[in-house]
């Protein structure tokens, strides 16, 4: 909103004439827009927006106040950018994602170094820890596993419909005629 100063409107309309909001306004809104503007980057004006208006209203009220104009409101309703810078932003945007999604996956590849590591620390352990009792008990402990090994595997196949069991000292191979 903007009125002229009233004790001016013989200058202004003998200098700018009738039309002196169309001739000055927009010219003067360009340049004080282009000033503020180039003070702040580009997501400064949308986070710092309150601040990018307070300082359009200032400059742009001084400098319409040096052609007689008085300038009521002021408001900046809407803030767009160019395409280019738009695309930009959104491949920026895409980097960072890329980026975060990298640093997760090295990260990920290092946790599971790590767990490969404990896992064969643990194994090498266990290998020590069973070639003493082997070396303290004799072959009792392999003829234990495979007890157990066995005895895993006859669990396994009991489960199983397609076993068939045959005696141990008959052949089970049929000679077939060819």
């Amino acid at each position: 909103m903007f009125r002229p100063q009233p004790d001016l409107l013989p200058r202004i309309y003998s200098n700018l004439g009738v039309d002196f909001d169309e001739r000055v306004l927009p010219s003067i809104t360009t340049e004080v827009l282009k000033a503020v503007v180039a003070q702040f980057d580009a997501s400064e004006l949308i986070t710092q927006r309150e601040l990018v208006s307070q300082r359009v209203n200032e400059y742009l009220t001084e400098r319409a106040s040096s052609f007689g104009i008085l300038l009521d409101d002021i408001s900046l309703t809407h803030l767009s950018f160019g395409k280019e810078f738009s695309d930009a932003v959104e491949a920026k945007q895409v980097a960072q994602q890329e980026a975060e999604r990298a640093r997760f996956l090295v990260e990920k590849a290092e946790q599971q170094k790590l767990a490969s590591i404990i896992s064969a620390e643990g194994d090498s352990e266990a290998a020590i820890l069973i070639s003493k009792a082997l070396g303290s008990s004799g072959e009792g402990i392999i003829e234990l596993r495979r007890i157990e090994g066995a005895e895993e595997i006859a669990y396994h196949l009991s489960k199983s419909r397609n076993i068939t069991y045959l005696p141990d000292k008959i052949n089970a191979f049929i000679t077939l005629p060819q």
